[in-house]
């Protein structure tokens, strides 16, 4: 396959993960450097205050780290399953309209590899920062990932 054919993260996000097709996220950018994913402004998720509701903002920023994730350990599917362990969120300022979250990699890339073919099961986390239109952060979140070897 050619690299016009092959799907990005963002099209394997949306297809494979039910949540993200729900809440119609958007994946604007997905690099084993940064992950950009928009939740645009709908009101069947709002909150009793008109702006996402929490547990909508939690899925944004779960999907955007899982699609560094993806981005930054693909090559390693083979071999290891990337999972989430925990997550703590928290919500800063009042979110209105459209949010956008940014996911970054808390560990390098090699380390987090040269760990996994030690045989060890890596820990790393993502932070991402949950930002309205107006740049203003509304929530931040770290989620701690594993990569779980095959058995």
């Amino acid at each position: 396959m050619s690299s016009e054919t092959m799907p990005t993260i963002g099209e394997m996000m949306a297809a494979s993960v039910p949540m993200a097709r729900t809440l119609n996220l958007e994946f604007a950018e997905t690099t084993a450097e940064r992950a950009v994913v928009r939740l645009p402004d709908q009101a069947e998720y709002h909150n009793h205050v008109g702006g996402p509701h929490a547990g909508a903002m939690f899925t944004l920023a779960e999907s955007a780290s899982g699609a560094i994730v993806m981005a930054a350990f693909g090559s390693q599917l083979s071999r290891a399953v990337p999972l989430a362990v925990r997550a703590e969120i928290g919500y800063k300022k009042l979110a209105m309209g459209p949010v956008t979250a940014t996911a970054e990699l808390g560990r390098p890339v090699d380390e987090v590899i040269a760990e996994l073919d030690e045989g060890k099961r890596p820990e790393f986390p993502v932070n991402v920062a949950i930002t309205r239109e107006d740049g203003a952060v509304t929530g931040e979140m770290t989620i701690i990932w594993t990569l779980r070897p095959n058995s």
